[in-house]
């Protein structure tokens, strides 16, 4: 459960960084045998600061609270 927690931390850290990432994808709009006619389309993902900071809280929680022996 250790190692999920530092994981965690360190994803949320990242996610408070880096605020997304874009990607671009190609579309093929027009295929008409050897003739095709493909569009690039730019696309982005971002999450909010409050997401990342979560997820690191959860994961600094995890950590601790795997310490405790039952």
């Amino acid at each position: 459960m250790k190692t999920f927690g530092i994981v965690l931390i360190i994803a949320g850290i990242a996610m408070l960084i880096f605020r997304g990432f874009s990607f671009t994808q190609e579309k093929k709009i027009v295929d008409l045998g050897p003739v095709e006619i493909n569009r690039n389309e730019k696309k982005s993902v971002n999450w909010p600061m409050y997401a990342g900071l979560i997820v690191t809280i959860a994961g600094v929680a995890i950590v601790l609270g795997g310490n405790k022996k039952a």
